[in-house]
């Protein structure tokens, strides 16, 4: 027997189908980590790929607003029959995706201050009440009824939840950052869904239909939850790294071109080499911070961003590994793995196992072994003078 649901309000009695609330959750938990983990690293990028990315992202989150709000109102019960106009249904879901990405493109192309991260967070908390009542209005044979009161508390309760979201998930972009976010994002939605429909009562319109729609609800909202899985999941394929490669894995051992001699950084009067001041962006609560390249240990790509190893800690760098590597060629930084820049000043430990090197670095407890590969050995054996 499935689980129901009743809300008890006035009008026509509505129930949920429990296995549909599941799914909806199910859907907004997707959504919101697709969304935030494909723009995690955006910054790092140029305006056209950045813009590329934030609207992935933004057909990921708006998109997964609207799927579990249209999979959980399939699952809603009514003693008589209804259904949904298509059009308005599919504006309410292109209003869900144009204000996220209103939210997203703040966050991506305007400076992290605390201002634009509420203002973008309360953008996306609207986006959920907006679209719920623009889906709501398109039932058909019967007509949904909210009261002012209801309608505000809702949107007080959205975009306070959206404003918390985009505080912790644009906290430090780290992953435990991104799933905290997901986890709030997703409850976000399903609350403000049902704490809506608390509000909302029922009434048939007096219309009779011999016929219902010609695919059901609980067909439709199986072809609905399935659709957004699978956008996701093609999302999350092709523009997401959210667990680190392994080294065996990221950097297979196969014929390379002919590499130039790494560069050699200018020597002092004693002869000494001497790194040139370079300067390294990093982003730290909302706002960017240079750290001296001299303090800087390593640097690790992680999809989309870079990762910079300064002491014990670790901050979000808005170069790509590739700019970071010519930017700091001359301060003596040497690219030893697809996924790794190194200052050669903080190795401390050099072992080699087989075709493969490892490093290691004692002020940098959080960088641990750095693997070398096989092609970029002999550079990094020559800057260490073995």
């Amino acid at each position: 027997m499935e689980g129901q649901v009743g809300l008890g309000l006035a009008g026509l009695v509505p129930s949920h189908d429990l296995r549909l609330v599941a799914a909806a959750l199910a859907v907004a938990l997707m959504a919101g980590f697709t969304g935030l983990s494909l723009t995690r690293g955006a910054q790092g990028l140029a305006p056209g790929p950045r813009k590329a990315v934030v609207s992935m992202a933004a057909v990921a989150l708006g998109g997964g607003i609207w799927s579990m709000h249209f999979v959980a109102m399939l699952g809603l019960q009514l003693p008589i029959l209804f259904y949904y106009d298509a059009l308005v249904t599919l504006v309410s879901a292109l209003a869900a995706i144009l204000m996220t990405g209103a939210a997203l493109l703040i966050l991506h192309f305007r400076p992290r201050s605390r201002a634009n991260l509420t203002l973008a967070g309360a953008i996306l908390g609207a986006g959920i009440p907006v679209m719920h009542y623009i889906g709501m209005s398109g039932m058909e044979l019967c007509r949904p009824v909210a009261g002012p009161a209801a309608v505000a508390a809702a949107s007080a309760v959205s975009i306070a939840l959206g404003i918390v979201v985009v505080r912790i998930a644009y906290g430090d972009r780290g992953r435990r950052s991104i799933l905290l976010g997901t986890l709030v994002f997703g409850t976000a939605v399903v609350a403000v869904h049902f704490l809506a429909l608390a509000g909302t009562d029922f009434v048939a319109t007096g219309e009779t239909r011999i016929a219902g729609p010609l695919i059901g609800n609980a067909v439709l909202a199986f072809l609905v939850t399935l659709s957004g899985f699978a956008i996701s999941g093609a999302f999350l394929l092709t523009g997401v790294t959210f667990v680190p490669v392994p080294a065996a894995a990221a950097d297979p051992v196969k014929p390379q071109a002919p590499r130039a001699e790494p560069p050699v950084p200018p020597a002092d009067a004693a002869g000494r080499t001497a790194a040139l001041p370079v300067r390294v962006p990093y982003e730290r609560e909302g706002r960017i911070h240079f750290a001296d390249s001299a303090a800087v240990a390593a640097l690790r790509a992680d999809g989309h961003y870079t990762t910079l190893h300064l002491g014990a800690e670790r901050h979000f760098c808005p170069w790509s590994i590739s700019e970071a590597e010519a930017r700091l060629a001359a301060a003596g930084f040497l690219r030893v793995h697809r996924s790794f820049l190194v200052n050669p000043r903080h190795v401390s430990g050099f072992s080699r196992d087989k075709d493969q090197g490892w490093c290691s670095f004692e002020g940098a407890p959080g960088l641990g072994r750095v693997p070398v590969s096989r092609s970029r050995l002999p550079d990094l054996r020559a800057v260490l003078g073995l």
